[in-house]
C-alpha cells in the first residue's frame, strides 16, 4: 500500500480563461445586446463590457472561438484583442474556400423600375400635392 501512487482521475484539466474581443459597440443597447447573447453559453462565469474601449472580457471554461463566434451572431465586425489569435483564426478560415464576391452595381440586365420613370415625370403641382399629402397629419 505504500508504493501507490495517486492519480487524478481526469487526464484533461479544465481552467477557466479569459477571453478578451474588439467589438464595436455603438449605443449602450449593444452593450446589454452583446450580454444577453453571451449569457445563453455555459460555463460563462463573468461578462465585461467596456463601452469606452470598445472591448468585451470573458471569464470561464469555453472555447474561445465559440465566444467570437457567438459575438459575430451580433457584431460581425468582432475580433480578438491579441493580434496573435487573429492570425491564427484567418489561418484557420483560409483554408475554406473564399466567399465569391458580388457582382458589380449596376449589372447588365438593370433596367430602372418603372415607378422610378414616373416620379421623375411629375410636374411641379403634382410634387406640391405629394408633399402636401404626405406632412397633413
Amino acid at each position: 500500500m505504500a508504493n501507490m501512487q495517486i492519480v487524478p482521475a481526469y487526464k484533461n484539466i479544465v481552467e477557466a480563461q479569459y477571453v478578451e474581443m474588439m467589438v464595436p459597440l455603438y449605443s449602450f443597447g449593444c452593450e446589454k445586446k452583446i450580454k444577453k447573447t453571451l449569457s445563453t453559453l455555459k460555463g460563462i462565469y463573468s461578462i465585461n463590457v467596456d463601452y469606452y474601449q470598445q472591448k468585451v472580457t470573458v471569464w470561464g471554461i469555453c472555447n474561445k472561438y465559440d465566444v467570437l463566434e457567438t459575438v459575430r451572431s451580433k457584431r460581425k465586425e468582432a475580433h480578438f484583442w491579441n493580434h496573435e489569435d487573429n492570425v491564427e483564426l484567418e489561418s484557420s478560415q483560409s483554408s475554406s474556400s473564399p466567399p465569391t464576391p458580388p457582382p458589380p452595381f449596376p449589372h447588365k440586365d438593370f433596367k430602372p423600375s418603372l415607378s422610378l420613370t414616373k416620379v421623375r415625370s411629375l410636374s411641379l403641382k403634382a410634387w406640391k400635392r405629394v408633399f402636401a399629402r404626405s406632412y397633413s397629419f
